[in-house]
């Protein structure tokens, strides 16, 4: 039995390590997207981390945030600010998907679970990006600065507030929503090889 759970354990960290992995490369590849200022970027590198919390359980979606940040850290443009947020929203996303997949172990649980956590780090990004993020972007870059990326898209936006509920928010619960779709087209083939099952993995 130890033996048995000490392979167990071996494999959560060697497919958490590889998701961690998966999910550092998926962070460079960002980019830019329609009706949002340039300097607000789209990755889906909360991707691995939502399958490793839905596959070996939330801790494991975690340390793929804590992994993929760290990585990412070493090239930092932002000081490491960028990362704490990123990594703050990310376990607001897959910490709640994870823990409620895991009392509702069905389709509908993965489902409620994402939706929470789309919303959760949504809501927690307004409020990140104010009192986090941004007050340390302004120590390079003018409020002025920043304001007008967002007026340029919406000249009726007027405060920095306002400026994230209207443009972040909505950005980060579609980024969360991204990530859920392409998480329930790939789950089903890839979760019997994370977790071990040689059989149901024979049978794909």
């Amino acid at each position: 039995m130890k033996q048995k759970k000490r392979r167990v354990n071996v494999r959560k960290i060697t497919m958490t390590a590889i998701l961690g992995a998966m999910a550092s490369v998926l962070m460079f590849l960002s980019f830019g997207v329609p009706l949002m200022p340039s300097f607000i970027k789209l990755d889906f590198s909360e991707l691995p981390a939502l399958i490793a919390s839905f596959a070996l359980g939330p801790i494991s979606g975690i340390v793929v945030c804590l992994v993929k940040n760290l990585v990412n850290l070493m090239f930092s443009t932002t000081g490491g600010v960028g990362e704490l947020s990123n990594f703050i929203l990310g376990v607001c996303f897959v910490a709640p998907a994870g823990m409620i997949y895991k009392k509702m172990n069905n389709r509908k649980g993965a489902l409620i679970g994402s939706l929470c956590g789309a919303v959760s780090m949504a809501v927690l990004s307004a409020f990140s990006n104010y009192s986090i993020v941004y007050p340390i972007y302004m120590q390079f870059m003018p409020l002025e600065t920043i304001m007008g990326m967002y007026q340029m898209i919406n000249p009726r936006v007027e405060t920095l507030w306002q400026a994230l509920w209207v443009f972040n928010v909505p950005f980060t619960f579609i980024k969360g929503l991204l990530n859920m779709i392409i998480s329930f087209a790939v789950y089903k083939h890839i979760s019997p090889f994370l977790k071990g099952d040689k059989e149901k993995y024979r049978k794909k």
